[in-house]
Parts: structure tokens; C-alpha cells; sequence
């Protein structure tokens, strides 16, 4: 029983809130609204931010729809503006960032299993990278288990018109249209799900950068985007905003529009209508067993509705639950309903419930003591039967009323065999962009359940309500108050690595430490290095520290038998457990604590070039993991910031290294443009790494003029032609063809035009089928100094451990100057 209700919650309440939320009347009203609503809407395109939250906030409010947001992909391959986290890290934010806006907007959110690999320019070029059927059959399973009457597209399906990603979300959507209702499509997922056909398809329309101006010829629908909703008490508009508000990684603070606003969507494929989208949509209430019944007692709740004393509305509800209850029917729409008329009765009656623990970690293993509350404020006595988790069976039976809290001391022991809170999608190695998931029942889903929960059955009248509650770390903040967060399972064992890379190169250090800590007590066990034979490393020592309950390992690198490989450390227990994971945390005040593990494993690089160790100083801009790199190689790396970023400061160093987008985020560079430029001329030597045309603080980013454009090259293995008798492809490293192989996600981006004589372009780029462009590195001397502007993605390159591009990176570096 506990498993279904599990169910029943996670189809209504994916992020496993509590099931239920104390609001206003008039939100309770409009809640009524949503129950009696029965069609179903969703919205496709390809990430996260490409969602148009003014016509979800309408369709979810003023429709009282449900609606769902699929998002091909988790955001992986996007820029962080609040940060330096990057790929899946990033992935995780902006997940958790889209789940916050649909909180905000009334929305639902879907998920394929595609990663985001970057700027694609076409859709043959994404499903280079994308396996097309896998995804196809994501699309038609979310379509079968959502059941929508409608799917509108964000995107048009003409190649070339914007990312390529887009374009192939919209060529999915459509096909998955054609097929999800025929039962030889995808058959497999039949034993879950029926086929479905949905009404009609449609793309939400608009026109870059101006007002959409509908086709006679086309049939098409406006929705009402900016109107005002008196039972949410603002408009549609606003909701929009807020919503899009939460993507705050990307950078989309928005305001509302104020006054009208229309949306206008589209028809491409499905019946033809007249006069609303709906139109012909059949009621789902008709179609089953009492139906007509439950929506009368619906109306008739909503007839009655009190907006002064919420639970005199419960009889009525009861009486809904009643009806429901009496019919047995699996559908989803149906048990999402069930669930949902549920919460409405524990919200009417401003039920309280809390599953909590005083902390926010632990370890499978260890045993937890938690407390559940239950508070009861109406007059109308609530038996709370039980508590249980999937640990535990807790029998309660106890009467909640009259606002007097019950309070449970619930004390549960965690086997060792339970699984820690990994991300689902991260599970498994990822394979050739695509998450390996193979659950068919996660596909689509957005975050994992709670690593525990509480499954609380209650009496109310004589009718049984259950719902599903997870277990939460309470505690306050003296400046936020109340915070939340989400209790989190992580191994007994963790192993920490200093460093991602260990390079095998005159002048870098193959020394590697190892932190093993243990969440109670030491356990015996052993260290190895898989991948390593015995006389290829050596501990150099082992130091015990009981305060902290860790041991410390020094280990020096001997040999590789490979340019590149990767190396796996292993902590092996004497009972035979393997641990082999390192805790990653990552935390915004914006989105729940996030955490997720990493292999403890390093990238072994030994590489015959040139590395003189010279001192740099490195600028940061939006963040990234360059200087990390450049320390593993032997250099020594120095942050300057503001009342550094001066000429005086500059001389101290050899090369200066400006970081991503630094001159679209760093104010004190832009101001000090000019100490930079006398430093050069000086005889230094300056290397400044991609930055977007727009919005930039200063246009003067070098010593000679160029512009940026926004070409990129986003094949990572696309050819490249390169002037290997230019100074960084001869100096003090010999490049060759063969360093070009093996790069990751792109090339480059944002590459420059319009650049002086006094550069050279050592190198022509070009996608498949596209123009070629010089503009990935410029270089130029200027006085005693040298300089570098490069849109090559070294960001994602060297963290990559690409030897060709950490090899050219150097050879930047090392640029002979006057200094």
C-alpha cells in the first residue's frame, strides 16, 4: 500500500512537498477550479528559460489547466552567470531553477534524457549527437503518461531560423504527435502506459524582436497573457515574471509587462477548430463511472464556497473524496484527482504537517532521530492512524484538534545498503550525450524523490486521507528565519582528491593527496589506484587524524603507460565495500541545497612540452577552472581584483590571464583597460578569453580594434586549418595536426570580426557546410609585450584535460616578451 500511495503523490506533487500548503480562501477557491478542470496541455522545447511563462501562468490560472513544460534537456551546456559551476553541476541548477518556476507559475515540468552538449546551429547537427529514437521515445512516453489534449511547441521546425537544439525539439514533438497513439510505436512502453493521441499541435508563435503578425491563412488562437486574476490578486503577466525570475543563473531577472498582452499559437497538425483550441475536447468526467457526479458535487462546492471560514467547506469536499473513492478507475488524470481533492480538504482546514530532523546529513548505516508534527487548527477532530516510512512502520492513533500540535519522536536506523541521494540521472556514466537512464517510470521525471519520506494516514469523518511527506532539515537562520532543506543521504565513506589532473611534465608536481573521511568511526580498510600497477605510484606517506575521524594520503605519480587516462581511487573496506565517491555540494539561496557525487578519479596526462613555471596572475570573470589547471601544471597562479587590476600590480608577472566574459562582468578591468595595454607595451604578456557581444562594459579589449560576432564553431571535431609556422604553434612547443583531436562539446564561441592588420589568425574554423571564420585567436605584439584574444573554448577544454588544447594554452603562456 505504501508503494501505491507513493505513486499516487509523486503523479500530482512531483517535488514531493508536503501534500498539502495553508492559503488564502480565494487560492483555495481557485484550487477548487483546478480540480473540476480535467484538460491537459504541454508545452515542448529544448531548455531550460525557453518555456514562455506568460502562457503557462495563463493556461495553469486562468484556464485552470494542467500544464506541463517538457524540457529536452537539464541546461547542462549553458553559461553560469552566478558562478563557476559548469556542465552537469550547472545541469543541476537550472533543474532546480525551472522546478522553482513552475512553483511559481502552476506548471509541471518534464525532463528527456538528452544533455545539453552546447550551441548547436542546425538539427541534423544535434542529432549528431543526440540518438533521435531514444529521444523520439522519450517524447512519446511523456506524451502516453501525461495524457495531454494539446501540445504546443515554443519552436518552428525550419532548420536554421535558431539553435539547433530548438529546432529538433519542435521536429521531436511533431513526429512523437504522428506516432504516440499508434500501439506498433515504441510497444515496449505499452505495458505501462496506453497510446495516446493528443487533439491538436500547435507552436506558441512569435516574431524575434517584434510583434507577431498571424496568418490569415493559418488557423490560429490568442490567449489573453496580460489579464489580471482577482483570486491571485495579479496578473498573468506578473506571475510570468517571477517566474522567469527564478532563472538566475542565465541571467533572466525579468519585470512585468503592465496592460494587455496576447500570445498567439499556431495549429500545424490535428483537427481543425473554429473558435478555441479546446474545442471537441471531451470532458474527462463524462467518461467515466460517476463522473457526472463528482463534478456536480465539484459545482456545487464551489456554489457553496466559504470564503470567511475555509472548513465549513470540508463537508462538501468529504462528500467529493466520497464519490471519488467509490470509483475505481487507474487512469492517471483520475489518481492525480484523488490525490488532489486530499490536500484540498487538509488545506481548507489549515492542517500543518512536518516530517523533520535537526540535521542535514547521514549516512546509510546510522541511526536518526526525527520528529513528526501534526498540527490541527479546526474545531474538526483528525485522527492521525500512522506515520510510516519505507524504514519503519509507525503507528500513531492519536486525535488532532482544536489547534493543540502532536508531536512524534520517530527513531529510524538506516541499512547499510540504502541508497545515498544521487541525482538519477547521474547514476551512470553518460553515454554519447544522452543520460543513461533505462527506468521507463523516470524518464520524464524531473528530480529524485526524498531520500526518506513519511507516509501519514489520517480519519477524518470516517474517510481515510493519505499523503506523503519528506523528511526535512528545520532549522533558523538569525537573518532568513525558518530555512528547509532537504535531508540528504551521503556514503559513510568519502574520498576527496586535491586535484582532477595529475600531469607527468618537467616542472609539474605528480603529487597527489587523498582524504579519506569516515562519518562516525574509522573503518579498516585499504587504498588503491585502479588503473595503476603497483610500481607506477608510491605512498609517500599516511597520517591519521582522530579529531576529524580522516586519514591522509600523499601519493606520488611514477609512470603512465598512456598520454591520457583515467585513474580510479579506491577505498576497500575489510567487510569488501568499495567506496569511491567524492560529496559535491552546491548551494544558492535560490533553489534547495543540492548535492550529488562524483568518481573519485583523476585525469593521468603525461605530456613531453615545455612548462617553465612562471608566475601568472589570472582576472576572473563569470568563473571557471582554467587557473586550477594551470597550478597542476606547475605554474603559480595569483587572483587580482580591483585595487590590484593595475600596471604597477601587472609587472610582478610575466602573463596575465583574463578570465570568461570578464569584460562583461568586471567593472574594475573595463575601468583599467589602459594600465593592461601599458603593461603589454611594457613587454607583458596578456591572454583574454571569450566574452558575448552584448552586453559589454568596454569595447577597447585590446591594443588594436576588433569586433565580436557571434560565430562560434560547434563541432568539436570539425577541421581545422592552422599556420603552424606562427609563433604559438612553433614556440616552445611544436604543434601538430594530431592536437586538435580529441576536443570536447565545441570548439569556440563568440569569435571576432572586423579586427585590425597588427593581428594575426594562426588558425580558419568552420562547422559542416558553413563559412569558414579566422576569428577564433587573434595575436599581436605591441611594444615589448604580446597579446592574445581567443574564443576558443579553453573553459571546457583544459578542465576536459585535452592534451592538444592544454599544449596550445601553454604555448600562449610561454610567449618570449620583454620582460
Amino acid at each position: 500500500m505504501l508503494k501505491q500511495t507513493s505513486l499516487l503523490i509523486t503523479l500530482f506533487g512531483f517535488l514531493l512537498l508536503p501534500a498539502f500548503a495553508q492559503n488564502p480562501s480565494s487560492k483555495l477557491y481557485h484550487d477548487l477550479l483546478k480540480l473540476k478542470e480535467t484538460k491537459r496541455i504541454l508545452f515542448v522545447a529544448a531548455h531550460p528559460d525557453d518555456e514562455n511563462t506568460r502562457l503557462i501562468s495563463y493556461l495553469a490560472n486562468g484556464e485552470h489547466a494542467q500544464v506541463a513544460y517538457l524540457s529536452l534537456t537539464r541546461g547542462d551546456g549553458g553559461q553560469n552567470l552566478i558562478g563557476k559551476e559548469l556542465g552537469i553541476e550547472l545541469g543541476m541548477i537550472r533543474t532546480h531553477e525551472l522546478l522553482q518556476a513552475r512553483n511559481t507559475d502552476g506548471g509541471r515540468q518534464f525532463f528527456t534524457r538528452a544533455l545539453d552538449f552546447g550551441f548547436s546551429k542546425n538539427p541534423d547537427e544535434t542529432l549528431n549527437n543526440w540518438e533521435k529514437q531514444k529521444l523520439l521515445a522519450d517524447v512519446v512516453w511523456i506524451i502516453r503518461d501525461f495524457q495531454p489534449d494539446i501540445i504546443i511547441n515554443r519552436f518552428n521546425t525550419t532548420p536554421g531560423t535558431t539553435h539547433g537544439h530548438h529546432t529538433t525539439s519542435a521536429i521531436l514533438a511533431s513526429e512523437a504527435f504522428e506516432i504516440s497513439g499508434n500501439k506498433d510505436a515504441f510497444s515496449d512502453q505499452l505495458n505501462s502506459a496506453e497510446p495516446w493521441q493528443a487533439k491538436r499541435l500547435f507552436w506558441n508563435a512569435y516574431n524575434w524582436g517584434g510583434q507577431y503578425e498571424p496568418n490569415s491563412e493559418k488557423n490560429y488562437h490568442i490567449f489573453p497573457v496580460g489579464d489580471y486574476n482577482p483570486l491571485l490578486g495579479t496578473t498573468y503577466s506578473q506571475i510570468a515574471a517571477d517566474s522567469r525570475t527564478m532563472h538566475k543563473s542565465q541571467g533572466f531577472g525579468s519585470t512585468s509587462q503592465i496592460g494587455v498582452g496576447n500570445d498567439f499559437i499556431e495549429q500545424l497538425n490535428g483537427e481543425s477548430f473554429e473558435n478555441s483550441p479546446f474545442e471537441g475536447i471531451q470532458n474527462r468526467w463524462e467518461k467515466i463511472e460517476d463522473g457526472l457526479k463528482i463534478e456536480s458535487a465539484i459545482q456545487n462546492a464551489l456554489n457553496l464556497f466559504d470564503f470567511v471560514k475555509p472548513e465549513n467547506n470540508v463537508k462538501n469536499l468529504l462528500t467529493i473524496k466520497r464519490l471519488m473513492d467509490g470509483v475505481n478507475n487507474k487512469e492517471k488524470w483520475f489518481l492525480e484527482k484523488k490525490s488532489f481533492i486530499n490536500q484540498l480538504i487538509l488545506s481548507n482546514l489549515g492542517v500543518k504537517s512536518e516530517f523533520i530532523i535537526r540535521k542535514e546529513i547521514g549516512y546509510p548505516g546510522e541511526t536518526l532521530e526525527t520528529e513528526f508534527l501534526f498540527n490541527n487548527p479546526s474545531a474538526l477532530p483528525i485522527t492521525v492512524k500512522s506515520a510510516n516510512t519505507s524504514i519503519s512502520d509507525i503507528q500513531i492513533n492519536k486525535l488532532a484538534t482544536d489547534n493543540k500540535p502532536l508531536n512524534q519522536v520517530i527513531k529510524l536506523s538506516i541499512p547499510t545498503d540504502y541508497p545515498v541521494s544521487q541525482p538519477f540521472w547521474l547514476e551512470k556514466p553518460i553515454d554519447n550525450s544522452l543520460f543513461d537512464v533505462v527506468d521507463l517510470q523516470k524518464i520524464g521525471q524531473p528530480i529524485n524523490k526524498a531520500s526518506i519520506s513519511s507516509q501519514v494516514t489520517l480519519e477524518i469523518d470516517g474517510q481515510t486521507i493519505q499523503y506523503e511527506i519528506p523528511l526535512m532539515y528545520k532549522y533558523n537562520d538569525q537573518v532568513d528565519g525558518e530555512i528547509k532543506q532537504p535531508f540528504t543521504l551521503v556514503p559513510e565513506v568519502n574520498i576527496n582528491l586535491d586535484k582532477q589532473h595529475v600531469f607527468l611534465v618537467d616542472g609539474a608536481n605528480p603529487e597527489l593527496n587523498v582524504e579519506i573521511s569516515f562519518r562516525d568511526n574509522f573503518i579498516d580498510g585499504v587504498l588503491t589506484l585502479e588503473g595503476l600497477n603497483k610500481n607506477q605510484y608510491q605512498v609517500l606517506s599516511m597520517e591519521k587524524d582522530d579529531r576529524r575521524k580522516r586519514i591522509l594520503y600523499k601519493i606520488r605519480i611514477l609512470d603512465s603507460n598512456q598520454e591520457k587516462m583515467s585513474i580510479v581511487v579506491n577505498f576497500t573496506t575489510n567487510d569488501k565495500r568499495v567506496f569511491n565517491q567524492d560529496t559535491k555540494r552546491i548551494l544558492y539561496k535560490h533553489i534547495p541545497n543540492l548535492t550529488y557525487f562524483t568518481s573519485t578519479s583523476f585525469d593521468l596526462i603525461k605530456m613531453d612540452i615545455k612548462v617553465s613555471g612562471q608566475n601568472i596572475a589570472y582576472i576572473n570573470g563569470a568563473g571557471d577552472d582554467v587557473p586550477d589547471i594551470l597550478k597542476n601544471l606547475g605554474y603559480q597562479v595569483s587572483f587580482l581584483e580591483n585595487g590590484d587590476i593595475k600596471k604597477d600590480k601587472f609587472k610582478e608577472f610575466k602573463t596575465v590571464i583574463i578570465g570568461i566574459r570578464a569584460f562583461n562582468t568586471n567593472q574594475a578591468l573595463a575601468s583599467n583597460v589602459d594600465q593592461l595595454m601599458g603593461y603589454i607595451k611594457e613587454g607583458g604578456n596578456v591572454i583574454v578569453q571569450y566574452n558575448t557581444s552584448s552586453p559589454l562594459l568596454t569595447r577597447e579589449m585590446g591594443p588594436f580594434p576588433f569586433s565580436l560576432s557571434r560565430d562560434r564553431v560547434t563541432v568539436e571535431g570539425s577541421p581545422v586549418v592552422v599556420d603552424f609556422n606562427h609563433p604559438i604553434m612553433s614556440f616552445p612547443n611544436k604543434i601538430e595536426a594530431s592536437d586538435f583531436d580529441g576536443w570536447v562539446q565545441e570548439r569556440g564561441l563568440y569569435f571576432t570580426s572586423n579586427w585590425d592588420s597588427n593581428y594575426s589568425t594562426p588558425f580558419t574554423m568552420q562547422d559542416p557546410g558553413e563559412k569558414a571564420s579566422q576569428g577564433a585567436l587573434l595575436f599581436a605584439k605591441y611594444g615589448k609585450g604580446t597579446y592574445t584574444y581567443s574564443g576558443i573554448s579553453w573553459f571546457r577544454q583544459l578542465p576536459a584535460g585535452v592534451p592538444g588544447a592544454i599544449k596550445i594554452f601553454v604555448n600562449l603562456i610561454e610567449q618570449p616578451s620583454g620582460k
